[in-house]
């Protein structure tokens, strides 16, 4: 039978095939699988020159840099107004970001460094932002710990506006976009995400960015689907191209066939019943099948995850990092503004414990606002840091204890020293605390009757191994195991050259997470994993086997631990633990693990 219609339309002359289905690979920085039409965000570098001006045209060259730092303040101050569309806690916290990026322009080093280039080397104002920029992110880029070194995207983001200010180019924002879109950038802003409406944007991905930037962060706590780092993402996009985000294993699937899309799916859904099945745990108790109730509390970067913490049912804060407020300025942080964080924190919490820990900086982590204080070390993850540094310099620990001993007065905080290896570190973090209650009793300042407890993150093995003298100056224990992990096993993960031996499952790691249980329990006070092992549901039956009861991790991998909890016997985690713990060999280790948890075994 024959018909007028083509056999194979592609045959037509002039016909175009369909395009290609295209992956490409990033950094998964926010789980969940979205899948739109692309809408394509204006970005890329911008247009610099540089041009010497003359001694004549410096103070015009500065009024003219003055305006743009102007400008550039009442535009974050008009975002921060824009934020009161998102849910209230949320709205607060992505307001304390943008408040950041507001005391980055007011007498910062990117601002003040820029001013002296002008003067000095007589160069124009957009030329001289980019030059500071260049140099800050050199300094920040050489941190070795992942979270500190994304701190460089804040100040390239505030430098970035300040440039588009000078040069008079707009940013065209992405509110043109569609109902279900999924954006596409070159790079996106924090302040830029956080007006992101879930309900619109289905998610988002972009060629720079990093898994511990305050982007990332935005998107975990709205929820949205997102893949950072994406290689030549822009260039192989088509606006209106259909496109998938994978944020959960950091893929971006660009003109997907349609068996691709229904694959995806068929994911997205299985995904949204473990999530609905998920959240119903949530006001579910973490305890076990017989009858073992374990604590799940949380570890955060920034107050912005406060929001996340509530939704995922935590029962505390298990790790505040309080780095955050001393990164990207040239001052310190002060009493006050320090209380205003931890205040905000402890009310957030509704009464559940904040953990707060005093700042892990220094060696190769030192702050621009201390940093000309101090000489590097030949070797900084040996040197002078952590409590080596507040002990030290009591300028920088005591507005710190301050701060926390105020908020405790609003509910209950307890105090993490890091990188203890001494029991004197500890007795000498007391007697400062004291001193400083002594001094705000004077001034009238109301605080809790009872001082917050003061605990000991083990993270160094000479810690592990001394608990027993540790324990009688310690209220609580907080093992770190990523740290403890590399400081055993001399293995700098962040080395791709020897990455692949970094092995929680080592004899010698899980040694040391027994020795420092054992001493807890034998001078009867709490001791928690605060660690990524603790987020892992791969682990979760050996540490409650090894006798651990409280559990600190990411925000959201609480629901699948729980879920684990929740289907474990502690009396079978315990025999198998047993027989871990005679183990010599990784590989059997991890066999006796993942049999464990495949078998599902109870008794």
């Amino acid at each position: 039978m024959r018909t007028n219609e083509p056999a194979d339309s592609a045959k037509l002359p002039g016909a175009k095939d369909p395009p290609a289905e295209r992956r490409v690979s990033g950094l998964a920085v926010s789980p969940g699988i979205a899948i739109g039409s692309a809408y394509l965000v204006e970005g890329g570098d911008l247009p610099v020159h540089e041009s010497y001006i003359r001694e004549t045209e410096v103070e015009a060259e500065r009024a003219r840099f003055a305006e743009a730092v102007e400008a550039s303040l009442k535009q974050l101050r008009k975002l921060k107004a824009k934020t009161a569309g998102l849910p209230e806690s949320a709205a607060e916290e992505i307001g304390y970001l943008l408040d950041a990026h507001v005391a980055m322009l007011s007498n910062s080093r990117l601002v003040r460094g820029a001013g002296e280039r002008i003067e000095r080397q007589r160069l124009n104002a957009e030329r001289a932002v980019e030059l500071e920029i260049d140099e800050i992110a050199r300094s920040f880029a050489a941190m070795r710990d992942p979270y500190l070194s994304a701190r460089a995207e804040d100040v390239r983001v505030v430098g970035t506006r300040l440039i588009r200010n000078l040069i008079k180019k707009p940013y065209a924002a992405f509110s043109g976009a569609p109902d279900g879109a999924v954006i596409i950038a070159d790079e996106l802003t924090p302040a830029d995400t956080a007006l992101m409406d879930p309900q619109r944007i289905a998610g988002f991905a972009a060629q720079f960015g990093g898994a511990e930037s305050h982007t990332a962060i935005v998107a975990r706590a709205l929820g949205l689907p997102a893949v950072l780092a994406v290689p030549g993402l822009v260039e192989c996009t088509c606006p209106g191209a259909t496109v998938i985000i994978d944020g959960s294993e950091g893929v971006v699937v660009i003109n997907p066939a349609s068996e691709t899309v229904a694959d995806y799916e068929t994911r997205r859904d299985a995904l949204n019943r473990e999530r609905r099945y998920l959240a119903r745990l949530r006001r579910l108790p973490a305890v076990t099948r017989d009858a073992v109730e374990i604590t799940l509390e949380a570890n955060i970067e920034l107050p912005i995850e406060l929001d996340q913490v509530n939704a995922n049912g935590a029962m505390g804060l298990g790790l505040v990092r309080s780095e955050f407020l001393y990164m990207n300025r040239d001052d310190l942080p002060g009493e006050e503004e320090q209380y205003v964080v931890f205040s905000a924190l402890v009310r957030g919490m509704a009464g559940k414990p904040v953990t707060i820990r005093t700042f892990d900086l220094g060696g190769d982590k030192l702050a621009r606002s201390f940093a000309n204080h101090y000489t590097a070390s030949d070797n900084p993850a040996l040197g002078l840091r952590a409590i080596r540094l507040s002990l030290q310099d009591r300028r920088l620990l005591d507005p710190q204890l301050a701060a926390m001993l105020r908020a405790a007065a609003e509910g209950p905080i307890r105090i993490m020293l890091p990188m203890i290896t001494h029991a004197a570190e500890i007795r000498r973090v007391r007697e400062a605390m004291e001193q400083v209650a002594r001094r705000l009793r004077r001034r009238g300042v109301p605080l809790p009757k009872t001082l917050p407890p003061l605990g000991a993150m083990i993270e160094v093995p000479g810690a592990a191994l001394a608990a027993d003298a540790l324990a009688p100056e310690s209220d609580f224990f907080s093992i770190g195991t990523n740290d403890l992990i590399q400081y055993t096993l001399a293995i700098d993960r962040g080395d791709e050259q020897v990455a692949h031996l970094y092995n929680p499952l080592h004899p010698a790691v899980l040694r040391l997470i027994q020795f420092t249980v054992e001493a807890a329990s034998r001078h009867g006070m709490p001791v928690c994993v605060c660690g990524e092992m603790a987020g892992e549901p791969r682990f979760t039956a050996l540490l409650l086997g090894l006798g651990l009861r409280n559990l600190s991790m990411a925000p959201r991998n609480i629901p699948r631990v729980k879920q684990r909890i929740r289907s474990l016997d502690v009396v079978a985690a315990t025999r198998r633990a047993r027989a871990i713990m005679d183990q010599s060999d990784s590989g059997r280790i991890a066999s006796l693990i993942d049999d464990f948890n495949a078998l599902g075994i109870q008794s």
